[in-house]
């Protein structure tokens, strides 16, 4: 035996490990405890989505078709976008950190708003790339701004998270478009999008409306959120041919499954209730907004599906107080606390924990 081990890649050293939100367990008194801690859609499959994935996992001893032929048609139909401006992937993470394999390695630097999407920071560092954080504003927002003036000759790419997970704040039309005005054509910016079914503020820009005469933006799409498919991992880009292309050849083989593929394809062609369900998680929103502001939390406006509470040294302690009302929120110790929209009896054991732990007084 020897105590020499094999060499590992430098850049991943520190490299924190992703935490998925925490799930949701029935206590020894068989009361249910609601997970809203991951952002997901608190509702089964759309009609028909399930049947496909059915269907399809009577052939998974073959492999799926790696081109994803039937989605990226359906996905060009819906988006009225060509098919050669698409690529897909395991979630719009998978898609981002393709991104980054295709534009970023060692000496460049990565653009992001901290606190902003988890994957950032971790995918940046994986590629060898250096990630720069750019604090949010007091209003937990972009601040733009100071993002385009963090750009320099080593910048190769920028994320921005529209609206911001785990803020659930987002950009107007006017500040994106003088940003990306900013932006030299040779850095991609990325608008990811994974929220975007939940959006309502009109001057919030469509991504898709923006890319189309930059050819240095690409948006990400996912169907892990209100399309109710996080278990399935399929996300999607669109960007303009050369920046497409580049996905398409860092994709992992095969890597979207068959399953994934199928269920995708009906999930697209169940639009009018997947909006209902929308509609339904957006009034919900609302309802739980206005509680808390009743309540006298401090509650920055969202057009995602969760709410973001800044507790600062007393995350952990809200988050432990939730989980024993039987509702697991999704804590960032010494930040805050984001927690997700989900079915209305959830959604009111946290606003009865919420307004308990306002009357707890502060150690």
């Amino acid at each position: 035996m020897t105590d020499e081990t094999p060499k590992l890649r430098a850049a991943l050293d520190g490299v924190p490990t992703y935490k998925p939100g925490k799930p949701g367990a029935a206590s020894a008194a068989g009361a249910v405890s609601y997970k809203l801690s991951s952002n997901e859609n608190p509702y089964p499959p759309l009609p028909g989505v399930l049947e496909s994935a059915v269907a399809a996992s009577g052939a998974f001893n073959r492999y799926p078709d790696m081109a994803c032929t039937g989605l990226m048609a359906a996905l060009a139909e819906r988006f009225d976008v060509p098919v050669t401006r698409l690529a897909t992937g395991t979630g719009s993470v998978g898609v981002a950190q393709q991104l980054l394999q295709a534009t970023a390695g060692p000496g460049d630097e990565v653009i992001f708003a901290w606190r902003s999407f988890e994957a950032y920071p971790i995918i940046t560092q994986i590629s060898g790339a250096t990630a720069v954080r750019v604090p949010l504003t007091e209003t937990e927002e972009h601040d733009l701004d100071a993002m385009a003036d963090a750009i320099t000759d080593r910048t190769r790419l920028i994320f921005v998270c529209n609206p911001n997970n785990p803020t659930g704040a987002a950009i107007r039309r006017r500040e994106l478009e003088r940003f990306l005005d900013r932006v030299p054509g040779d850095v991609l910016v990325v608008l990811d999008e994974a929220y975007r079914e939940f959006v309502r503020d009109e001057d919030i820009p469509d991504g898709l409306e923006l890319y189309r005469d930059r050819p240095n933006v690409c948006v990400l799409r996912t169907f892990s959120k209100a399309y109710g498919l996080a278990g399935l991992r399929v996300g999607f880009a669109v960007a303009h041919e050369p920046v497409a292309a580049a996905l398409r050849k860092t994709a992992v083989p095969f890597g979207v499954s068959q399953i994934a593929q199928d269920a995708a394809v009906a999930s697209l062609a169940s639009e009018q209730e997947l909006l209902e369900r929308v509609e339904g998680l957006v009034a919900e929103r609302a309802r739980v907004s206005r509680e808390l502001v009743v309540q006298g939390w401090t509650v920055p406006e969202t057009q995602a599906n969760f709410v973001w509470l800044r507790l600062g040294a007393r995350t952990t302690d809200f988050a432990a107080a939730a989980e024993r009302a039987g509702v697991v929120v999704r804590p960032f110790p010494g930040e805050g606390v984001r927690v997700t929209i989900g079915e209305p009896e959830a959604n009111d054991l946290f606003l009865q924990a919420a307004a308990e732990f306002r009357k707890e007084p502060e150690a």
